[in-house]
């Protein structure tokens, strides 16, 4: 009988041994782009694109892994992520790969309806968000990052000059541990109430002048808005740990400001 291509037994190199006795600490795919679904805090889903990277460890006698069950356990899981299901992932890659720790990683854009405050006209606000897990053995690690755009007014330029002051765009970045779920728009929401003003991508004249306004009424150094997060995150008893950075893209500066803040 005449062998085919699907009877022989190929070469599995990634299985054979290595003699240098070096464990890996982390090996995978990286930057791969993926369609999934992200349940929001309104319980309906959104479709979204994910750049995702998966990772486990290798046995210092073990020459390498096999790339191609990261993306068999990802297909497996369908493309609604959440939460939820993360654990169920690691698990699975633990399993296949026969790993004791698993790493994933997802970035991804999540959208919001935002409403102008004196038109009320709608339009869509982009922001950007992270899942970041990882498993060894039974124990999980899950890691919530928001980034949110912000208004900020300095209230230096504010208290000495005659007429005006210097505002920016300013990005916040938080990363969040909690024993429950902490949802994407809360994050966003809290990060929004610290700043100056919130930002919109659809603004009339009408709501140029009253958000103009409303950050002029309340300024804030780049150390005031870190503050201002922590101050709402420490209230809610079940996050475990936190890390805000901020930083300001300086108007009339040719530097950037920054500051953060991480709970132990």
């Amino acid at each position: 009988m005449m062998e085919t291509e699907s009877t022989i037994e190929l070469t599995d190199t990634q299985m054979e041994e290595d003699n240098r006795k070096l464990a890996i600490d982390k090996v995978g795919v990286k930057n791969l782009r993926f369609p999934i679904r992200v349940l929001d805090k309104s319980h309906s889903f959104q479709d979204t694109i994910a750049t995702i990277s998966m990772y486990v460890d290798l046995p210092h006698h073990l020459k390498g892994t096999h790339m191609s069950r990261f993306i068999e356990v990802l297909n497996s899981h369908g493309n609604a992520v959440h939460v939820e299901n993360i654990p169920e992932i690691l698990a699975a890659i633990q399993k296949r790969l026969k790993s004791q720790t698993a790493h994933v990683e997802m970035d991804f854009p999540f959208f919001l309806e935002k409403t102008a405050p004196v038109t009320g006209k709608t339009g869509l606000v982009d922001y950007s968000a992270r899942f970041e897990a990882s498993a060894k053995d039974s124990e999980t690690d899950f890691i919530l990052e928001v980034r949110t755009n912000v208004t900020t007014l300095c209230p230096c330029s504010k208290a000495i000059s005659a007429y005006g002051a210097h505002n920016q765009r300013g990005e916040v970045t938080v990363r969040i541990r909690s024993e429950k779920t902490i949802w994407i728009e809360d994050v966003i929401d809290i990060t929004e109430a610290s700043a100056s003003s919130e930002m919109y991508s659809l603004l009339k004249r009408q709501d140029e002048k009253a958000v103009t306004e409303r950050a002029y009424e309340n300024p804030v150094f780049v150390e005031d808005l870190v503050r201002n997060i922590a101050t709402r995150l420490n209230k809610i008893s079940h996050i475990s740990w936190y890390k805000i950075e901020a930083e300001n893209f300086e108007s009339i500066h040719n530097h950037n400001a920054y500051a953060s803040v991480e709970k132990a």
